[in-house]
């Protein structure tokens, strides 16, 4: 049977406009053409449709279209995966509307900000075949601009003179009209590039702007003020013609990191990943200007700034913002919190579908954990996630503090006691430092069980062992502590013990006195489902480096995005389900049952059996317990409890958790996350009463972060061996022995990477 077709109908070349009462975004203007789709259409194929309807490159456009029902949200088809996605998402309508963008040259935009520059100051375009330097004029009010990039020389003039000439026109003379005279600079220095001639300013202010040919004698002049009774510029005077040879130069370009930003604004607008790199390859290619990485970078910044808004600005939002989620997300939780000089302390955000979610479909099972911020003001990330029914990541809250600290922590947690009210006794996953095992015990009680981080706990032990023993005996001890956590009863814990008792025995202390009850499975009471990390939210995490650079209120904003698109989606694929249990549940029950089928059954005493196979364990069906231990921390019957089901006749799925199923997962989609409209922040007279909040002090230096790369997991660094003492940590050319100087380790903070942390395969 062939699949069924909808109707796209392609629209390009026009431009979305913002609704300023819900926020909703229509697209007019264009062209439209309808093309068909089915399952079997592949991303590559329609984009080569595409560019044969449109007449474009393929690869430069990019494909969007609403969710049904949501105007507002933009979704972006980059694979054939979304592609099907959208097809499965409009099956019953027949027809969906698809936007493309294309990416190519554009106009440049005029500049958001109104640079006032001092009299006399000489702009010049620069040609092409000079190697030269170009300043800035200099500014009062954008002191920003006033970094210049080299021009270097162009091999195709002609290419870059056809890049200039759709500035021709931005001066057509008397009467036309500007915004701002911002607006106006900009148009005139694009057109002073595309006639190639350098011009000086001889009044350049906030009311008028007068400016004549550089060349002594040439009449050119061009003369704008204020239309009277309005904020419109308009040019009242205009000399139009040259007498000099400035006609003559070639097409040049002063490039300053605004200039470059406003040239690169639209594209970063479509394309927020566009990376410096790629950017300084496309000004080399459009406009023969060659610039470095640096460069580049903060081009990128401006553009950004210019797009999304004031990050200062953005702080002073947040008590409207946090109205607005509560306003459009019924039962949802946003609140903020400052200093005594209203800087920014923390805000937490918790929306009711991820509330609801967790209650109604989720195991009372959350993970806490932690990643930095690179926005201008920098911070953190604080987050809660779970695990749904099929063991995908479900966001339930977050916070953005000024800093991770015991007192943010503290305040977070509360935040999320109070949001959970009505929840069961929840286990906790995260780390046992910076105040998070205080403030369990304090904000949660005994409703909770705070089961210890192995990642954290095996780099612990990696770094307190730094120094004293090679870096293979340190990876074997972390490897037994692994096996260890894993272990589900406890005389197998306490083989994994020995093991690192024969290595030392003051590992073995370590590994005694670091509280098993709260990370190894044999005496852990709480509910973790075999998740030992806390790191579990790395879907969550990812998607937060993809906006940490953001103001504030637009990464929150992005990130409610992503959540509601996931759980759309999620809401929408299990609607296909048929299995009574998740599809990855329903694998892992399928193992165990093929396993059962080798097993001998014994009936012992009323609910319990003896099962025979490689070893004998006896299980009782009453109270769901076997003693391989793999019924309790899995949630799902092991193969003893599935072979005497099979003998009784009874079936296995009557004795899996009910968070495994189906219907539970679809419980935690049930809920949606709306849209947010734009904010408008009310008038100074209707301000009495409400913080202002001021950005936190912390700011982030001037130049490319340095982001640090965490290390992976999966290895410990070898450490260096000195052969003239066999000491580790140094060699021979550094070695004290000689010197009858005595090394003392210093103590070592108790956080540390370089271990392997590797999940036994059948866990949960």
């Amino acid at each position: 049977m062939s699949a069924k077709k909808i109707i796209a109908i392609c629209q390009s070349g026009g431009e979305f406009v913002t609704n300023k009462e819900d926020g909703s975004l229509s697209y007019t203007g264009g062209d439209a053409y309808a093309l068909d789709l089915d399952q079997h259409t592949h991303l590559k194929d329609f984009k080569q449709e595409l560019a044969e309807t449109f007449q474009c490159a393929a690869n430069c456009m990019t494909i969007k279209y609403f969710l049904p029902g949501n105007k507002k949200t933009l979704i972006t088809i980059s694979k054939d995966k979304d592609l099907k996605r959208m097809i499965n998402f409009f099956k019953d309508t027949d027809q969906v509307d698809v936007f493309i963008i294309i990416e190519e040259a554009v106009a440049m935009p005029a500049s958001r900000s109104s640079r006032t520059t001092v009299s006399e100051a000489e702009v010049t375009p620069t040609a092409p075949g000079d190697l030269i330097h170009v300043a800035e004029p200099i500014t009062m009010e954008a002191p920003m601009d006033a970094t210049a990039i080299n021009v270097y020389p162009s091999n195709n003039d002609e290419k870059h003179r056809r890049a200039a000439l759709q500035w021709e026109h931005t001066i057509t003379g008397v009467d036309q009209r500007f915004n701002s005279f911002a607006e106006f600079r900009e148009a005139l220095h694009k057109y002073s590039i595309a006639h190639g001639f350098s011009y000086k300013y001889k009044k350049n202010d906030s009311h008028r702007v007068t400016a004549k040919c550089k060349f002594e004698g040439c009449p050119w002049r061009i003369y704008a003020s204020r239309l009277a009774t309005t904020q419109l510029v308009c040019i009242k005077k205009m000399h139009p013609e040259h007498t000099c040879e400035g006609t003559t130069v070639k097409a040049g370009y002063r490039a300053t990191r605004g200039w470059v930003g406003n040239i690169i604004k639209e594209k970063l607008k479509s394309s927020p990943n566009y990376k410096p790199k790629d950017i300084a390859l496309d000004i080399k290619r459009e406009y023969g200007i060659q610039l470095n990485y640096s460069q580049a970078w903060r081009a990128k910044e401006v553009a950004r700034e210019q797009l999304q808004g004031s990050f200062k600005e953005a702080y002073s939002q947040l008590p409207f913002f946090c109205e607005k989620i509560m306003e459009t997300n019924p039962g949802s939780v946003a609140t903020f919190g400052t200093k005594e000089d209203s800087s920014f302390l923390h805000l937490f955000v918790s929306f009711h579908a991820s509330i609801s979610g967790f209650q109604q479909g989720c195991r009372p099972l959350l993970f806490l954990d932690s990643t930095l911020l690179y926005s201008k003001y920098q911070g953190t990330l604080l987050a809660a996630t779970a695990a749904d029914g099929n063991d995908g990541v479900f966001p339930v809250a977050f916070a953005i503090v000024d800093e991770e600290t015991e007192g943010n922590w503290h305040w977070f947690l509360s935040q999320l006691k109070s949001a959970l009210s009505a929840t069961n006794q929840i286990t906790f996953v995260a780390d046992f430092q910076k105040g998070i095992r205080e403030s369990l015990r304090e904000i949660f009680g005994k409703d909770c069980h705070h089961g210890y981080c192995l990642r954290y706990l095996a780099e612990k032990l990696n770094k307190d062992l730094k120094g004293q023993f090679s870096h293979e005996a340190r990876r074997l001890m972390v490897q037994d502590l692994t096996a260890a956590a894993y272990a589900p009863k406890v005389e197998d814990f306490h083989r994994c013990a020995e093991s690192i008792k024969a290595i030392s025995p003051e590992a073995y202390n370590w590994v005694s006195q670091s509280e098993p009850e709260h990370w190894a499975n044999a005496y852990f009471r709480g509910g973790r489902y075999n998740h030992m990390t806390s790191n579990f939210g790395q879907l969550f995490y990812s998607w937060v480096s993809e906006v940490d650079e953001l103001p504030i209120t637009q990464m929150v904003d992005v990130l409610r995005g992503k959540m509601m698109e996931l759980i759309y989606t999620r809401r929408v694929d299990s609607s296909q389900w048929v299995t009574r249990l998740t599809p990855l549940m329903e694998d892992k029950l399928q193992n165990e049952i093929s396993k059962a089928k080798s097993l001998q059954v014994l009936l012992s005493h009323g609910s319990t059996f003896e099962v025979r196979g490689d070893s004998v364990d006896t299980v009782d069906i009453d109270h769901w317990n076997c003693t391989c231990k793999g019924w309790n921390l899995t949630g799902l019957p092991c193969c003893h409890a599935i072979a005497v089901f099979d003998c009784l006749e009874r079936s296995p799925y009557d004795y899996c958790d009910r968070y495994f199923t189906t219907e539970c997962y679809r419980a935690t989609y049930a809920e949606s996350i709306n849209p947010i409209p734009n904010i408008e922040i009310p008038e100074k007279g209707e301000l009495e009463g409400v913080v202002v909040v001021t950005p936190p002090p912390t700011k982030r230096p001037p130049g490319r972060p340095k982001i640090k790369q965490v290390e992976p997991l999966d290895v410990i660094k070898r450490q260096l061996q000195c052969s003239n003492c066999k000491g580790l940590g140094h060699n021979k050319k550094t070695c004290n022995k000689n010197r009858g100087v005595v090394e003392i380790d210093a103590p070592e903070t108790p956080l540390l990477t370089g271990v392997t942390i590797e999940e036994p395969e059948g866990s949960t």
